[in-house]
């Protein structure tokens, strides 16, 4: 007799084949369960996808123009994100699924958070810098600049239970008018050399993590905040690049050692090898990595997960858009949004967020 664990990974490879088949996202017609744009890759990937669930195309609009930075507010019960080139950031409320408009100007907003005490950490390309709305409303300036230069445009942002922020700083909202000002600098790097920087909670310094990446992207912490994994997005300018997930060991002193590739976003798909990229990226209870996936074409775009031993895929949600970002959030952290060009998306799955926030 053939087990419930196997019947549902062969159904999915089944299922697999037929790439979105023309699917109403409108949520006027019902998902026949279990979902075929979760795809179990390896068995490893079957305890996480839940047979009832499906994806939800929870809003979208054509005055949404590249939806980024999707952060949950446990104490609120609503997740946020930023519209960068409409100067913008939405909020979906939990209890009722109504959005608004939460706050503008948003300098240009990409990345967002929550810390420990339930502020907004954000990271904006255009005044290139990070800030923290405080619980009065009042904006502080976490940093705007390192070693008397401006950033590129800072892009995404993780809080460490010490209380020091992560971000990175690829510059993407410097190359372009339209995610921030552009920068005629005529390199790909506007201002400086893209890298990663850590802020100390304690008297506000900050300190260059690393350079050793072409384009930093997103970033999460391991589960025990031993490792750190960050997107490199470079092969958008360098062509020496690769699309990968890199990872680091990172000691009690936030220094980080041992910099490697983690994953590859290099994908088959019916005989054919493609080349899409990560982009924002967070990890599970378990140490799973689940990345945005995109510029791949249908098939491709997406989330896609990682196991943390070899960072082998074993999962895939397909999306009919281009995936910019994701995060878990809900009740019990166990739905995942995603922001998804002009649309967010959610699924429920069999795991939560390694962090609150």
């Amino acid at each position: 007799m053939i087990s419930r664990k196997k019947f549902i990974y062969s159904f999915s490879l089944l299922a697999g084949n037929s790439a979105l088949r023309g699917r109403d996202w409108s949520g006027n017609n019902p998902t026949r369960y279990p979902d075929s744009d979760v795809i179990i890759l390896d068995p490893a990937f079957v305890k996480y996808r839940l047979g009832n669930a499906s994806i939800r195309r929870i809003h979208t609009s054509p005055d949404m123009l590249w939806a980024e930075g999707p952060a949950w507010s446990s104490v609120g019960k609503y997740l946020i994100w930023s519209d960068i080139p409409n100067d913008r950031q939405l909020r979906w409320i939990h209890e009722t699924g109504n959005v608004s408009l939460f706050r503008k100007p948003a300098g240009n907003s990409n990345g967002n958070t929550f810390d420990h005490r339930g502020r907004q950490i954000t990271c904006e390309h255009g005044k290139r810098r990070v800030v923290r709305y405080e619980l009065d409303g009042r904006l502080t300036i976490l940093t705007d600049s390192f070693d008397g230069r401006q950033y590129n445009a800072p892009n995404d942002v993780v809080v460490h239970p010490d209380g020091s922020i992560w971000f990175t700083d690829p510059g993407y909202g410097s190359l372009m008018n339209y995610e921030g000002n552009r920068v005629d600098s005529g390199s790909p790097q506007p201002i400086q050399k893209e890298a990663v920087y850590h802020i100390n909670s304690q008297n506000g310094l900050v300190t260059k993590v690393t350079d050793e990446i072409y384009k930093p992207n997103g970033l999460c912490f391991s589960p025990d905040y031993k490792k750190l994994y960050v997107s490199d997005t470079g092969a958008s300018h360098y062509d020496k690049a690769e699309r990968i997930i890199k990872v680091w060991n990172v000691d009690e002193k936030a220094k980080l050692t041992k910099g490697r590739t983690f994953a590859k976003m290099e994908m088959e798909i019916e005989g054919k090898l493609i080349r899409g990229s990560a982009d924002g990226i967070k990890c599970d209870e378990d140490g799973n990595i689940w990345s945005s996936a995109g510029w791949g074409g249908a098939g491709y775009d997406g989330v896609h997960i990682f196991e943390p031993n070899e960072g082998k895929r074993i999962g895939q949600i397909r999306l009919p858009e281009i995936c910019s970002n994701l995060c878990f959030g809900g009740i019990k952290r166990n739905r995942l949004f995603m922001t998804a060009s002009q649309s967010i998306y959610s699924l429920h799955v069999e795991t939560k967020g390694a962090h609150p926030y």
